[in-house]
C-alpha cells in the first residue's frame, strides 16, 4: 500500500505542463477567433495575396502589447510612409479573461496556495506562452499593394511605375518582452481580482484592502463593455450598418466605451482625424476630431454639438456609486468609510491610467508622386488620439474618493463580514 498524497499535492499535480499548454492554446484560439471575425466584418477578408491570416496574427500581436512595424514603397518615382499604433482592446480583453480563468481554474476550492506553487504554475504558462507568441509573431508578416483610388489613377501608376505597397512585420524581441509583461500582469490581476483565488499566507491581508476595489474596477470596466455592446446592437438593428457595428464590437468596443468613461469623469483628450481614416466611434466624436488641426475632446466640446452628452456624467456617477456600494458591502465591517474612499480612489486612478496608456491611437499614411504630396499628408491621411494624462488620473482619484465614501455610507445598513448579530432580549 502506497500512502495517499496530501490534498494539496494532488491539486498541484493537476496543473502541470498539459494544463498549461491547454490554457495557452485556448487563449490564443479565442483571441484569434475574435480578431478574425472582427476583421472579416471590417472587410479585411478581401485583402490581396491571402494576407488575411497574417493580419489576424498581427492583431493578436498588438493585442498583447507587441509591436508591428509598417513599411512601404512606391517604385522609383514615388515614396510612401506608414505608421500605426493601436491596440484592439476587444481582442485584449478576450485574451485576458480566458487566460485568467485558465490560470485560476486548477486553484479553485483552495483557501491558501504556496508562493512556490503559484510561481511554478505561472512559469509553465510563461514558457509555453513565449513559444506560442514567437510563432504568432513570425506569422505576422505581409506586403501587399495599395490602391491609388479609381481605375485611372491605377493605370497612371502602372505607366509611371508607381505601385504603392504597404508591408508589416513584427519586432520579435519587443513583442516577446511586452507579451510576457502582459501575461504576467493578467495573472497577477487574476489573483488580486478573484474573491475565491488562493493567496500565499503572507498576502492574505490583501483580501481586505486590495481585492474588493480591484474587483469593483473589473465590474466597472465590464459593465461599460456590456452597455456599449447593447447600445451598438440596438443601433445596428434600427439604423443598419450591421457589419461595421460587428467590427467595432469585436475589435474596438473597449477602446470606445473606456474612452467614454474617462470623458464622463471630466478627462480631456487631444486628437485629429484627417483623410480617409476613421475612428470606431459615433459620428459625434468623429465630427469633433475633424474640427481643427488638434481638436480637444471633452464634455464641453462634445456638448457644443449635442447637449445630451451631459447625461454621460449621470451615467458614470450611477455606475461608480454602484460599484462603490458593492465594494463596501463585500468588505469587512471594520474597514472605515474613509478607508473605502482611499482604496477606491487609488483603484480608479490606476484604472484611468491604464485606459489612457492603452487607449492611445496613432496612424498615418502618406504617398508622394513626383514630389507632389507630402509624406505626412497630401495623398494620405493621419489620425491620432492622446489623453491629457495626469489631469485624467487626478480626476479619477477625486471621483473614486467621493464615490468610495458615499458608497460606504450607503452600505452601512448592510450586514457585512465581521459583524456580530445583537442578541435577542
Amino acid at each position: 500500500m502506497h500512502p495517499q498524497p496530501p490534498y494539496d499535492q494532488a491539486v498541484v499535480a493537476r496543473h502541470g505542463w498539459v494544463q498549461a499548454l491547454i490554457t495557452v492554446l485556448v487563449t490564443l484560439i479565442a483571441m484569434g477567433v475574435v480578431a478574425a471575425l472582427g476583421l472579416w466584418a471590417a472587410g479585411a477578408a478581401g485583402l490581396p495575396d491571402n494576407a488575411f491570416p497574417r493580419v489576424v496574427a498581427a492583431s493578436v500581436v498588438t493585442a498583447v502589447g507587441g509591436t508591428v512595424e509598417l513599411a512601404g514603397g512606391a517604385g522609383g518615382l514615388a515614396g510612401s510612409r506608414a505608421g500605426l499604433t493601436v491596440i484592439p482592446l476587444s481582442v485584449t480583453l478576450t485574451g485576458a479573461l480566458v487566460l485568467g480563468a485558465g490560470f485560476l481554474r486548477p486553484l479553485r476550492h483552495r483557501a491558501v496556495a504556496g508562493g512556490r506553487e503559484l510561481a511554478g504554475w505561472a512559469a509553465r504558462i510563461a514558457v509555453l506562452w513565449l513559444l506560442a507568441l514567437l510563432a504568432v509573431a513570425y506569422a505576422a508578416r505581409q506586403t501587399f499593394k495599395v490602391s491609388l483610388g479609381d481605375d485611372t489613377l491605377n493605370d497612371l501608376g502602372d505607366v509611371f511605375g508607381v505601385s504603392p505597397e504597404v508591408g508589416f512585420t513584427t519586432d520579435v524581441p519587443r513583442t516577446l518582452l511586452f507579451g510576457l509583461l502582459w501575461m504576467a500582469g493578467v495573472l497577477v490581476l487574476a489573483l488580486l481580482v478573484s474573491p475565491r483565488a488562493p493567496l500565499p499566507g503572507r498576502l492574505l491581508r490583501l483580501q481586505e484592502s486590495v481585492r474588493p476595489p480591484a474587483h469593483a474596477m473589473v465590474v466597472l470596466l465590464l459593465a461599460h463593455v456590456v452597455l456599449g455592446t447593447l447600445v451598438a446592437l440596438v443601433v445596428a438593428v434600427t439604423r443598419g450598418h450591421a457589419p461595421e457595428t460587428l467590427a467595432v464590437i469585436l475589435l474596438g468596443m473597449p477602446n470606445l466605451v473606456w474612452l467614454t468613461l474617462t470623458v464622463g469623469l471630466g478627462a480631456t483628450w487631444n486628437g485629429r482625424v484627417d483623410g480617409p481614416f476613421g475612428l470606431p466611434m459615433p459620428h459625434l466624436l468623429d465630427e469633433v476630431l475633424r474640427s481643427s488641426d488638434t481638436a480637444t475632446l471633452n464634455l464641453g466640446t462634445l456638448a457644443e454639438h449635442d447637449g445630451r452628452i451631459w447625461w454621460l456624467v449621470v451615467v458614470e456617477a450611477v455606475l461608480l456609486l454602484s460599484v462603490a456600494f458593492l465594494t463596501a458591502a463585500r468588505s469587512p465591517a471594520r474597514v472605515h468609510a474613509w478607508q473605502h474612499a482611499v482604496h477606491l480612489a487609488v483603484a480608479l486612478a490606476l484604472t484611468v491610467l491604464m485606459i489612457c496608456l492603452m487607449g492611445r491611437i496613432s496612424a498615418h499614411y502618406g504617398l508622394s508622386v513626383l514630389g507632389i504630396g507630402d509624406l505626412g499628408g497630401g495623398l494620405g491621411g493621419k489620425l491620432f488620439l492622446t489623453p491629457q494624462l495626469w489631469s485624467a488620473v487626478g480626476l479619477g482619484a477625486l471621483w473614486g474618493l467621493v464615490a468610495g465614501f458615499l458608497g460606504a455610507l450607503l452600505a452601512q445598513p448592510v450586514r457585512r463580514k465581521g459583524e456580530i448579530e445583537p442578541r435577542q432580549a
